[in-house]
């Protein structure tokens, strides 16, 4: 029993510790004196592309390496980074994600540029695909079951939150370019290949994820009148089963599964400075 007792008191103070550290986390307020203001997911945080960003929240697998970090180096702007890898557009509304509070917080009136890659942990885009493939999230996927349909996701839901989180933005940052960045290509427009790990039938309905979920992003720039990186589309061709991917497959050599890899987060910020008109 002394030994039971003891392995539940280390159990309890670990789990003390680990939640004081999310919670100082969560309750660090946010700079707002940013130029450029990054918002979003795993897709822009650059997970697993670089060192972790200085300060940023361990659970957010920030790195130095994402497109909003390359865009920053490149036109030498004041950047305050809030990606978080597993974020939702609700979490850039109004926080929640493990303590954090709204990424929206650090958006200031001396912001410029704002950039938004949101959406794919809303309708499950990538945890389904690494369910699917067996990867870190194998036992969630047993426990959940067979792939939902496509159609069965909160897409109006996106489309809606991304409105929301612009007319946000031009209230707080009146004189800052609003840009919209989809999530590029993981499957090539048709087929399917060894390097996904996931069936036909995945494939499918993942490609047809990626396909609506890119349509609400394209519709919701022309809505909010943003700018938009269609990164779904210029990606075409550099997919996870093509000779110059831009997205790993399931099984890496480095970085992330289903994430972008170093060219595509480069491809991801020279699309953004073509669209703001920075050159290259």
């Amino acid at each position: 029993m002394a030994i039971y007792r003891h392995q539940f008191l280390i159990f309890f103070a670990s789990t003390l510790t680990v939640f004081a550290f999310l919670y100082s986390d969560g309750n660090r307020k946010p700079v707002s004196n940013g130029q450029y203001v990054a918002l979003g997911s795993s897709f822009a945080a650059g997970i697993g592309l670089g060192p972790r960003a200085s300060g940023s929240p361990v659970h957010c697998f920030r790195t130095t390496a994402g497109y909003p970090a390359l865009v920053a180096q490149r036109q030498a702007l004041r950047l305050v980074d809030m990606t978080c890898s597993g974020s939702t557009s609700a979490h850039i509304l109004d926080g929640g994600q493990l303590l954090l509070g709204p990424q929206l917080a650090a958006v200031g009136p001396q912001a410029r540029l704002i950039t938004i890659t949101t959406g794919g942990n809303d309708v499950n885009y990538i945890g389904d695909l690494m369910a699917a493939s067996g990867g870190i999230g194998g036992l969630v996927g047993w426990f959940n079951g067979p792939m939902k349909p496509a159609a069965d996701r909160p897409y109006n839901r996106v489309r809606e939150n991304l409105k929301r989180i612009a007319a946000h933005v031009r209230i707080k940052a009146p004189q800052a370019r609003v840009v919209f960045v989809s999530y590029p290509a993981i499957f090539p427009e048709h087929g399917n290949c060894a390097a996904t790990g996931v069936s036909d039938l995945q494939a499918r309905i993942s490609r047809d994820v990626a396909r609506r979920l890119a349509d609400v992003t394209r519709e919701a720039a022309v809505d909010a009148n943003a700018l938009l990186v269609d990164m779904a589309a210029l990606s075409q061709g550099h997919d996870a089963c093509s000779q110059s991917p831009w997205v790993n497959g399931a099984v890496p050599t480095y970085g992330t599964a289903f994430h972008p890899n170093s060219p595509g987060s480069a491809a991801m910020a020279k699309a953004v400075f073509k669209v703001l008109g920075f050159g290259q």
